[in-house]
């Protein structure tokens, strides 16, 4: 397929998530610029401008587009945020924020999926911070970040990653164990005071300790 039909497709993509309710025209706008389907394996790379997810590598799964474009919608990300992502997974998501102009801290479990992932964003130019180890941890050196997004789904809100986020900052992710987990975006008023609010289920591969 061409780089015209790949644009074609993504330019229809963004219609279907605006038709389905994201209303962020950056976020629209870094949708229709980040390659989703160079973060596919060859032999599905026709179906990567669905708005669905697929299976990646290590038993994983890129999210499907409306979730990406969700998620960073609800993190309300502007210019130079500093923004830490636990779950890598395919770069999608980080490519995303990249493109949205915040500095991403991403942080992957596992080994294979990191290595991969650490390669293919290189080579296409986007330059987060990343590491490989464990998301519950955060990456303390770091704090504090204005936003954490998480990229799979805790049974219950880390409190250590609570304390990475600065105050005035927020966190976005899905909670909940089972099929279905809650969407919510947590603010951090001070450093004892937060703020939560629910934005329905979505469906996200559970959040495991350690690495892998």
């Amino acid at each position: 397929m061409s780089d015209l039909k790949y644009t074609a497709r993504r330019n229809k993509l963004v219609e279907e998530l605006r038709k389905k309710g994201i209303t962020n025209e950056k976020v629209l706008s870094a949708i229709s610029i980040v390659p989703r389907h160079l973060f596919f394996e060859k032999s599905i790379v026709e179906y990567a401008y669905d708005d669905k997810a697929y299976p990646i590598k290590a038993g994983q799964t890129i999210s499907q587009p409306y979730t990406v474009a969700f998620q960073s919608q609800l993190l309300q990300v502007k210019q130079g945020d500093r923004i830490l992502e636990i779950g890598t997974g395919s770069g999608y998501q980080c490519a995303v924020l990249l493109e949205l102009g915040a500095k991403v801290y991403s942080i992957e479990r596992q080994e294979e999926l990191f290595n991969t992932t650490y390669k293919l964003l290189h080579d296409l130019k986007y330059r987060p911070t990343m590491k490989f180890g464990d998301g519950y941890k955060g990456w303390q050196g770091y704090a504090p970040f204005d936003k954490i997004i998480i990229t799979a789904s805790p049974p219950e809100i880390p409190k250590e990653l609570l304390n990475q986020l600065a105050v005035g900052g927020c966190m976005v992710l899905p909670v909940g164990e089972g099929r279905n987990q809650e969407m919510i975006r947590i603010q951090k008023i001070s450093e004892t005071e937060f703020s939560t609010e629910n934005f329905g289920n979505f469906a996200f591969v559970p959040m495991l300790k350690g690495i892998s």
